[in-house]
């Protein structure tokens, strides 16, 4: 078989980042604008921030965490912040859930395959304000700068991730980071997932690239951050199989790559694992670059030892500018469009047999933002205002127009964390002025408080978004295939939320309450619809871990939701998850293991379909699937020092006896969309310190 020049290219990038394989790193934080250790708790300065915020951790060469280093820790004091967040981060170890690290989180489900079109389990509006091109079913494969890491080091530090799993899945990540002087980070990252999958046409294909840098002046007034993220997100569709005659139970089709789907051509089982090729599916592309410019205007001073001279810095005012631009493009292809299909399910009569299906909008958006921040508090910069106003240069292009808009908006923002970090209060507002977004706003506001002696944290939160639902749904896109007239309206939502976590216990609880009116949905593969009447959805989780002897442990989650009132909402009642196993180090120092089963059910209910030409999921009421038996898993997980592992069996429900042992039992996750037989995956983490 000949590897493409394609996957040549991507083997020497690989082989290249290894090159930095044994290098280790430590991640710290300047203290406020340049004081640490112990002096900077004596001032109450220190804290963990995002991107518009610096301070918190220990300084100096001497303090090198690895001295103190905690086995149950990965890299103690490797943090990251993200640009719009006010917390430091530290590198996740645990091996109880080192899964989580997979791109597909638990409690979401996708259409068979990895890399597919996926959705929250848990009704989950979108909020966000602002322009919105309406494409998010591969939301969760993408890198966003909201995503993107800046890391504070004092060494390189290298990460690999590689996951391989049944029918040649593969997840590749490489992430390394270095000051290159002690005022300047950057880090760089890569990940591929190529998933040929089980059905026919079912190949994910994606690849996600991240640069950042932040520098801060010798000074410490200028602080710059600067990142580029792009995602090439290509996943073939199949429309689900065509299961008319009962083909499911055939056993000529035990091999299910042999199952007729409607779309994507009707091959026999010959896959190549290392195709790139999809002639039928949707191509998501995005590129972002994001520059944020800071000056601080405050007090400056000084600590002198015998040896050092420590420069502080208080700031009083904060002048900040972000640029961000953004290039998006949205395309589905059928290079051999069955008439058939498209008729019956999208009423296209025009379409000849097998001619060829091309569908993209494509936009690119440029904003500058300005704000001005205030700190009551200069030895406390979690405490501060901050009042800025963005201008949003939007330009498209559709088969059918070519719009343009542009949008202003005022923003707020206010936020207090004691300086004994006991309270933390965040209120933040956004208004948009003018443009295509004119009217749409947000109000949010949250209150936690933490637990004494680190017992656990409470915390309430309250939002409120007024919305234009996203640009599919407006008749000038070129996916707006409905004949029908329709004007949507501003959808209106409201969140009400808490959660209460007790370490001692072990135990999560969480609840949401939603009020929902003008929810934008899809009636069906192609007909957009929005609700009228206000509707209510209550949700509530809880997580507990049980002792159940000295090394056995069983986590269980249950998760519950009720709508009330009449809506084109389908929502699953509930769904649970349970780990039962083994987790210590068997009598071995270095050894982290946890090992054992998992199980999840999921009820009988009425799932959302899916419509492959417009990447998105639709309220239907004509099928239910359900489950015969709970998803059940085999796994084990460990970690030796830095390097981590997992081996997981999936899908053991799938084994029955049918002319013949196999796994063939059908686990349905949409209309048409089935789990494969067994999985087995193996994943490996390993990270480098010098």
């Amino acid at each position: 078989m000949r590897i493409s020049s394609f996957y040549r290219f991507h083997s020497g990038v690989c082989l290249f980042l290894l090159l930095w394989v044994g290098q280790a790193a430590i991640a710290q934080d300047p203290g406020i604008r340049g004081l640490g250790g112990a002096i900077g708790g004596q001032i109450g300065g220190q804290f963990g921030g995002g991107g518009r915020f610096r301070g918190g951790g220990t300084m100096g060469g001497s303090s090198d965490s690895l001295k103190r280093r905690n086995k149950l820790e990965d890299s103690i004091t490797i943090h990251y912040r993200l640009l719009n967040s006010p917390q430091q981060i530290l590198l996740d170890s645990s091996v109880e859930e080192i899964d989580r690290r997979f791109p597909l989180r638990s409690g979401w489900v996708h259409l068979g395959n990895l890399g597919t079109a996926a959705r929250p389990l848990a009704f989950t509006p979108r909020t966000q304000i602002g322009f919105d091109p309406g494409f998010h079913a591969l939301d969760i494969y993408a890198w966003t700068p909201e995503q993107a890491r800046y890391y504070q080091t004092t060494r390189p530090y290298t990460e690999l991730n590689y996951l391989l799993g049944s029918r040649a899945e593969q997840v590749i990540e490489l992430i390394h980071t270095q000051n290159i002087r002690p005022q300047w980070n950057f880090m760089g990252g890569y990940r591929m997932i190529n998933a040929p999958g089980f059905f026919q046409n079912q190949l994910s294909n994606h690849h996600n690239y991240v640069f950042t840098s932040r520098y801060q002046s010798t000074n410490l007034r200028y602080t710059q951050y600067f990142s580029l993220t792009s995602n090439k997100l290509q996943v073939g569709e199949n429309g689900g199989v065509v299961d008319t005659a009962n083909e499911l139970n055939d056993p000529v089709y035990k091999e299910r790559f042999n199952l007729p789907t409607w779309i994507g051509g009707s091959n026999t089982f010959s896959a190549n694992f290392f195709s790139t090729q999809i002639g039928t599916g949707n191509f998501y592309r995005n590129t972002s670059f994001l520059s944020r410019h800071q000056y601080d205007f405050g007090r400056k001073d000084s600590i002198v030892t015998d040896s050092t001279v420590v420069p502080l810095f208080f700031p009083q005012f904060r002048l900040e500018a972000t640029f961000r631009y953004d290039k998006m493009s949205h395309r589905f292809l059928d290079q051999r469009g069955d008439s058939t299909y498209y008729n019956a399910f999208y009423d296209w009569n025009w379409l000849s047999r097998y001619d060829t299906v091309e569908i993209q909008d494509q936009w690119k958006v440029a904003s500058a933002e300005f704000a001005l921040y205030q700190f009551p508090d200069s030895k406390n910069l979690h405490q501060f205002i901050r009042l800025g106003a963005r201008i949003q240069s939007i330009q498209g292009e559709t088969e059918f127009a070519a719009p343009t808009f542009v949008n202003t908006s005022l923003m707020g923002e206010y936020r207090n964390r004691t300086r004994n970090r006991k309270w933390d209060l965040l209120a933040v507002g956004e208004i948009y002025l003018t443009g295509f977004n004119q009217g749409d706003y947000l109000a949010k506001a949250s209150l936690q408080r933490s637990l004494q002696k680190g017992a656990g944290t409470f915390r309430l939160s309250f939002e409120q978004s007024n919305r234009q639902p996203g640009f599919l749904f407006d008749s000038r896109s070129s996916f707006y295939r409905s004949n029908l007239s329709f004007d949507p309206k501003k959808e209106n939502i409201t969140r009400i939320d808490g959660e209460v976590k007790w370490n001692k216990l072990g135990l999560e609880l969480q609840g949401a309450y939603y009020l929902v009116s003008r929810l934008s949905v899809w009636s069906d593969y192609y007909r957009p619809d929005q609700t009228d009447a206000l509707f209510n959805v209550i949700q509530v989780k809880a997580m507990k871990s049980f002792r159940l002897g000295r090394s056995w442990r069983w986590h269980a989650e249950l998760f519950w939701q009720q709508r009330v009132g009449t809506a084109s909402v389908n929502l699953i009642p509930f769904y649970t998850r349970h780990r039962f196993g083994y987790e210590g180090n068997l009598g071995f120092k270095n050894l982290q293991l946890a090992t054992g089963i998992e199980v999840r059910y999921r009820p009988r209910y009425q799932a959302d379909g899916y419509s492959p030409v417009l990447g998105q999921f639709f309220y239907q009421t004509t099928r239910s699937i359900e489950n015969a038996l709970p998803d059940l898993a085999a796994y084990a997980h460990f970690r030796i020092r830095p390097f981590t592992a997992f081996l997981r069996a999936e899908n053991l429900n799938t084994a029955r006896e049918l002319n013949g042992f196999g796994f063939t039992r059908n686990n349905a996750l949409a209309p048409g969309f089935y789990l494969p037989g067994l999985q087995i995956r193996l994943g490996i983490y390993w990270r480098f310190v010098n």
